[in-house]
């Protein structure tokens, strides 16, 4: 059973609406996974920093890129965690290789940012450091 209401007939009703639904997906995300919120305060420092120091065109592309691949990974995994739990319950050797595989993902994900990261602020914050 769904808790969306039938989908009006009027397309730019239904595009709304489900804008509100991502919407309230990302406050769910947020609401209740701690990594979520940890990728949320990485995010806004990562934008900060990117104004203070200036970034280039390429740079930004770069840091957006990581950042929207850390959120889609996170995203997926806690849905995936949700599916699985529906499903089965009971622990099962297979749902927590599933969830082990979907953290895996956003591991890798957020490793993928850091390296990124460090390549692009890691010379600014030395030269701010040594300077």
């Amino acid at each position: 059973m769904s808790d969306h209401p039938p989908a009006p007939s009027d397309p730019r009703g239904r595009l709304l609406r489900s804008f509100r639904y991502a919407v309230r997906g990302l406050g769910i995300l947020l609401h209740t996974q701690t990594n979520a919120r940890i990728h949320a305060a990485a995010t806004l420092l990562a934008v900060v920093a990117g104004f203070w120091f200036h970034m280039s065109r390429g740079e930004w592309c770069a840091v957006v890129a990581v950042i929207g691949l850390v959120w889609t990974a996170e995203g997926v995994n806690t849905a995936l965690e949700a599916v699985v739990d529906l499903i089965s319950p009971a622990p099962h050797p297979l749902a927590g290789r599933a969830k082990d595989v979907a953290a895996g993902a956003v591991l890798c994900a957020a490793l993928a940012a850091l390296v990124i990261g460090a390549l692009i602020f890691g010379p600014r914050v030395w030269a701010l450091v040594a300077g």
